[in-house]
């Protein structure tokens, strides 16, 4: 054993056994319990990050772990390759993105090797190759050919300019990120998986996983957005429309229907296209809001605006004449692409309303009375008895919607109806570097799913786009091909998928990476699925986490599979953030320095109270602490990090220096003492072993001294047990380790029982703290004389017997304030603790002369003595 802690060298060669003895390769082993531990998977961007750093790691510690609980753990890894980076860095490159994607991989793979992290790489998938999207493209066929896949007209965001679309954060103010065009909003035929029809499965079997966030599970409810409401029909005015029709809306608050004053239709309804025939003001008007953004988000807040149509339709209850209005802020594509309008109790038509002077018609008795003036207050929002409605007046929200609702249906103008705010999932992109949507369009025949055995759809990989469109639809060896029914010429798609659905199934392909023979083994599929453990970010807690529940259920019911769920437990790590420095510039912007080239002035509290550049001594601005970003200049290298303190101080800090769910700050003297840690530990050993491995600890003939010692120890086995397998505190197991070192440093060391004590102590030390620095502890075991590698060594096991006291200390008070401590028998009742109190030399000087009113035991603990 070295004397001194050489991490290079240590890490060097615990990697190499590893590999050298395939570690962590894993089969099925019916019988044995399995443990799938999985991190979501990288985008291979080129470099690690902190955050990577930070995810892979609490993987990494939780696999570990189970791992010397005895089971049978799987932690595989792969690579998320497809999306718009790839291209963006192509066409700034000028380089195709497979080469550039798989040069990425190979140095983001060292990267991770280099952390230590225990991967059974023999599962590693790459989603840009065709062995990994043939199955993708699989299952698309058969699920075109059931309906659950089809095909319809989308509203999506045109770049006329770049002749593509673009999604909605690619918009910036109306216009192209790249080509700076104004952006048009088009219907383009487009596919899209029925992922509505699974909406009520998604909603209630979040109920069975009570291993996810709380937070998480709201956001996915209130994602999937379940309602009831009813379905309104609005018949049309036959002498301004011209024929008969109904408008058809849905409304979650139909006891308002009284109070409707108007209807509004978005830009694309037919209505609309027939009030704009002969109205050119209409018509711009209408090309406007084409152009305006299609999300949600973006409606919510832009400026509410429209125009009058000559068109009428008629209250389903009245029969009175309703105007109809073009508004941008209705959207085609979210139901029937018409509100009706009740101002005076919905924030969004009070705006509208009131900016063009339409009638506001309170019917619910709010909380404000019975007006709705101006401004709007949240209280015309709520539920209430009606008023202004009639023969509905006086009934409650209940009352109201079961009368209106059977009025309507009387009429045949509406029902009630359950209504998800989830929309089915469009899944075509006008993309080059993405999963060829394996579709062939045929004069004759239409839409025909490519046969199974002319898989893969092959994306040619030597293509460098330009980014004005997709290259495929621009190369007729791609696009020409011959239908499979008819045998004609016919034109393959050229769009290809969202990444969302490469990472929709990676997780099962991890059980049979190299099935041939479907998209999974459904035996290895059924052995490790669900996923026992899934750690990512919060920021993929309702699209990613949504799809691919959705996607594990398709699968089950194609009989790949047959758990219903992907994941059992989920863990949400929290950001890596860091301090921020800047100085503005002369155009008014903020140029941002880099925390390690920046001097830092520092309060007794160590807070930062000021800060200077190394490189010209003039002061920075203190910017905050802020995640790690490159926008903001406050990132670490991570393999700088790595090269200076070695993989187990990083990963040491990094599950020290907060609970995984939280936000963590970097701090370089963070890092520096995780090494100070890890070399004291070394210290210890290292003076331990040169002296020769002691005998076997006789814990019969164990002193006083020697069981205080012996207790810490189990004290520490104990905490971290609880810690790390229960509560994923790593933190706090670490500081459990850190308050063992304090005892096993000052503990005798001159006989051969305080030898052995020891050497059950640094065994200890090195099995706690080995699923967090694997490196040291594998250097650790084999130096203590094991032959076996600490990672087929079992977690300790706590002994009972060496936590129980036979005397406990107790802490004295007088009036609150600590006056000594007495030694009692652990036995010791209240009464004799009290007695042995009352006599001590302490109690007595504090007591002198005063009455003793009461004595406060605290069993175990202390005792108070109140005396006045």
């Amino acid at each position: 054993m070295h004397e001194h802690y050489q991490p290079r060298e240590i890490e060097a060669a615990a990697q190499s056994w590893w590999e050298q003895n395939n570690a962590f390769s894993v089969t099925e082993q019916p019988g044995k319990d399995k443990y799938y531990c999985l991190s979501m998977f990288p985008y291979p961007s080129g470099k690690l990050h902190m955050g990577h750093v930070r995810n892979y790691t609490i993987g990494d510690v939780i696999a570990r772990y189970h791992r010397m609980q005895g089971k049978n753990v799987l932690q595989p890894m792969g690579w998320d390759a497809f999306g718009m980076p790839a291209e963006n860095a192509a066409m700034k490159n000028n380089v195709a993105p497979a080469k550039w994607t798989y040069e990425n991989i190979e140095y983001m793979k060292n990267q991770l090797k280099s952390l230590g992290l225990a991967i059974d790489w023999s599962r590693e998938v790459t989603t840009c190759k065709p062995d990994y999207y043939r199955w993708e493209q699989w299952l698309f066929t058969r699920l075109f050919e059931k309906g659950i896949i089809y095909r319809k007209n989308g509203s999506v965001n045109w770049d006329p300019v770049d002749q593509t679309v673009l999604a909605n954060e690619q918009v910036i103010d109306g216009r192209g990120w790249r080509s700076g065009a104004l952006i048009e909003k088009r219907e383009i035929p487009m596919y899209y998986f029925r992922i509505t029809d699974y909406a009520e499965e998604l909603l209630t079997s979040l109920d069975d996983l009570p291993g996810w966030p709380e937070q998480v599970k709201t956001m996915q409810r209130n994602w999937i957005g379940k309602s009831r409401g009813m379905e309104v029909q609005f018949p049309y005015d036959q002498a301004s429309i011209g024929h008969a029709g109904a408008l058809k809306v849905f409304t979650t608050r139909a006891d308002t229907l009284m109070g409707a004053t108007y209807v509004a239709v978005a830009a694309e309804h037919p209505l609309a296209t027939q009030a704009a025939e002969n109205n050119p003001e209409l018509q711009a008007f209408i090309d406007e809001c084409k152009r305006g953004g299609v999300a949600e988000a973006d409606i919510a807040t832009q400026e509410k605006k429209g125009m009058p149509t000559p068109l009428f339709v008629e209250h389903p209850l009245t029969g009175e004449k309703l105007p109809v209005w073009v508004a941008n802020y209705v959207l085609m594509h979210y139901g029937e692409g018409a509100v009706m309008a009740v101002p005076a109790h919905d924030e969004r038509d009070f705006e509208f309303a009131t900016k063009y002077n339409l009638p506001i018609k309170p019917v619910v008795r709010t909380s404000t009375g019975d007006e709705t003036p101006a401004p709007w207050q949240a209280a015309y929002n709520e539920y209430g008895t009606l008023i202004n409605s009639g023969e509905y007046n006086g009934l409650d929200f209940t009352a109201a919607f079961d009368a209106i609702g059977a009025a309507l249906q009387a009429k045949g103008l509406g029902e009630p109806r359950t209504q998800y705010r989830l929309r089915d999932w469009g899944i075509s992109r006008q993309r080059y570097w993405g999963c060829p949507i394996p579709i062939i369009h045929c004069d004759s025949c239409g839409d025909v799913p490519v046969p199974e055995d002319q898989l893969p759809v092959v994306l040619p990989e030597d293509v460098i786009p330009d980014g004005a469109g997709s290259p495929l639809a621009k190369m007729p060896e791609f696009y020409e091909c011959i239908c499979p029914k008819c045998g004609a010429a016919a034109k393959r798609e050229t769009d290809t998928m969202d990444t969302f659905v490469e990472s929709s199934w990676y997780f099962a392909r991890y059980a049979s990476p190299k099935f041939e023979g479907g998209m999974v083994d459904k035996d290895a599929a059924n052995y490790w699925l669900s996923v026992d453990q899934y750690i990512g970010g919060i920021e993929h807690a309702i699209l990613h986490l949504l799809y691919a529940r959705f996607f594990h259920k398709l699968m089950r019911d194609e009989g790949l599979l047959s758990s219903d769920e992907p994941f059992k437990n989920l863990l949400t790590q929290g950001m890596v953030v860091a301090e921020t420095y800047y100085r503005m510039n002369e155009r008014g912007g903020k140029d941002w320095f880099n925390p390690a080239d920046v001097e830092v002035e520092r309060d007794a509290k160590a807070k930062v109270i000021g800060a200077k550049l190394k490189s010209d001594g003039l002061p920075v601005e203190i910017g905050g602490t802020e995640k790690m970003s490159k926008s903001k200049n406050n990132g670490v290298d991570p393999q700088a990090m790595i090269d200076q303190y070695g993989a187990d101080t990083c990963r040491l800090f990094m599950m020290f220096a907060s609970p995984p769910d939280m936000s963590l700050e970097w701090s370089d003297s963070g890092v520096e003492g995780g090494s100070r840690f890890l070399r004291r530990i070394w210290r210890l050993a290292q003076a331990h072993v040169s002296r020769g491995l002691p005998n076997a600890l006789d814990t019969a003939s164990l002193n006083d001294s020697q069981k205080d010692v012996r207790r810490a120890i189990h004290l520490a086995i104990k905490q971290a047990s609880q810690d790390i397998g229960q509560h994923h505190k790593f933190n706090t197991a670490i500081a459990a380790v850190m308050t063992l070192m304090n005892v096993l440093e000052k503990a005798a060391q001159d006989t051969e029982q305080d030898r052995a004590l020891l050497q059950e102590g640094l065994e200890t030390v090195t099995l706690l703290l080995a699923p967090i620095t694997p490196h040291i502890s594998h250097a650790l075991w084999n130096a203590l004389g094991h032959a076996d590698a600490v990672i087929d060594a079992a977690w300790p096991n706590v002994d009972e017997n060496a936590l129980v006291q036979d005397s406990l200390q107790i802490v004295i008070q007088v009036n609150g304030k600590l006056r000594g401590h007495i030694e009692v028998p652990a036995s010791a009742t209240r009464e004799d603790i009290e007695a042995a109190a009352r006599i001590n030399e302490n109690v007595l000087r504090f007591t002198e002369g005063l009455t003793i009113r009461k004595v406060i035991v605290v069993p175990g603990k202390l005792v108070n003595i109140v005396a006045n």
